[in-house]
């Protein structure tokens, strides 16, 4: 098990430094990562959480995240209707709105029940629009992204047994046939 828990969390530090990378996230910004440490040990989704597997990947993925100076909002599961942990800090900057509620591995996951343990003022907000996600086991972030999702197709294809679905975003494009989508060509335009 041991060499099991080295490799997720070395899986999960390539997975985000990639992330980071390739949606050029700034200091700030958000990702949220959903993730089922059940299909992480090669479980069907929801039956065999782990907390020592969910301590590997928060810890690779805390570590990853303040190199970068980016903030995480970690994904509860569907019994908790997919609300996310953050620290307060990100909730105030943001101005996302709190609900009440407590994380546990059963109703919210095992990642979500560590990051509202270990997180150093940790709160629970209803809903975001991150600028990049980590999905581990195909847990459906999408609805935390801001608009518009881009797929994201990054080297670390796995976390333990479970696939990583990347993305990031970008502004709407929007306008029309004569709109200019590039601030360089505004500017040559000039």
């Amino acid at each position: 098990m041991a060499t099991e828990i080295t490799m997720v969390y070395s899986q999960t530090k390539v997975a985000c430094n990639e992330l980071i990378a390739a949606a050029c996230l700034k200091a700030g910004q958000i990702i949220v990562v959903g993730c089922s440490t059940s299909e992480v040990r090669g479980a069907r989704i929801g039956s065999a959480g782990s907390d020592e597997v969910a301590g590997a990947i928060l810890d690779a993925l805390r570590e990853t995240a303040a190199e970068a100076g980016v903030m995480l909002a970690i994904q509860c599961c569907e019994h908790l209707n997919r609300a996310l942990v953050v620290e307060r800090e990100l909730m105030e900057r943001y101005n996302f709105e709190q609900v009440a509620v407590v994380p546990v591995p059963k109703a919210g996951g095992a990642l979500a029940a560590r990051a509202m343990r270990t997180f150093a003022d940790p709160v629970v907000v209803e809903t975001m629009a991150a600028h990049a996600g980590l999905d581990i086991g195909s847990t459906l972030i999408g609805m935390h992204l801001k608009r518009v999702a881009v797929p994201l197709r990054l080297a670390q294809k796995f976390i333990g047994q479970a696939t990583v679905t990347a993305a990031t975003t970008r502004p709407k494009l929007i306008g029309g046939a004569r709109a200019i989508y590039e601030l360089p060509k505004l500017k040559q335009m000039n």
